[in-house]
């Protein structure tokens, strides 16, 4: 992962609905990011009532329920109503590269949604080799959660601008 990301665009988030998944596993370091992708979001002008999140046992059940929430009917709004998801999880290498493995195949699963839905989602999925690794991403100096905020508005936009 670079340290240098692009310059995102300020977005005006008020008109935007979006849903986070979130998984469980490696709480302290999703809670973290989370937290960043929330005020990120905030801070662009979300509304609250706007922003639906969902918590998941692992980063191997976020595409389903990124899917789900996009596909699902939410009160009256049909599809869910969300102009973008944010998957959100931590993987840590071990002995194994099992890591590696499901963060590959969540990955594709992410992009496969988005494809077939129409709504973007923002792989917001950590994959490192060690636990500092992803807690300087997720705690640290590398804001990836303020990135995976502004992407998803960026992509909210480009949504809106191109399917009604």
């Amino acid at each position: 992962m670079s340290s240098f990301p692009p310059t995102a665009p300020v977005i005006d988030g008020a008109a935007f609905s979006v849903g986070v998944v979130a998984a469980r596993y490696n709480h302290t370091l999703v809670e973290a990011l989370l937290a960043r992708v929330l005020a990120g979001l905030r801070a662009a002008g979300v509304k609250e009532n706007k922003i639906t999140v969902i918590r998941v046992p692992g980063s191997h059940e976020v595409p389903w329920a990124a899917q789900a929430l996009v596909t699902c009917p939410a009160g009256s709004r049909k599809g869910g109503g969300c102009d973008c998801v944010l998957a959100l999880g931590v993987l840590v290498g071990g002995s194994t590269n099992h890591h590696e493995l499901v963060g590959t195949s969540v990955s594709h699963a992410l992009q496969r949604v988005a494809l077939a839905t129409g709504v973007p989602v923002i792989n917001g999925v950590i994959v490192a080799d060690t636990r500092a690794q992803a807690a300087a991403r997720c705690t640290g100096r590398i804001a990836r959660g303020a990135e995976f905020a502004a992407a998803a508005l960026e992509m909210a936009a480009l949504k809106r601008k191109f399917i009604r």
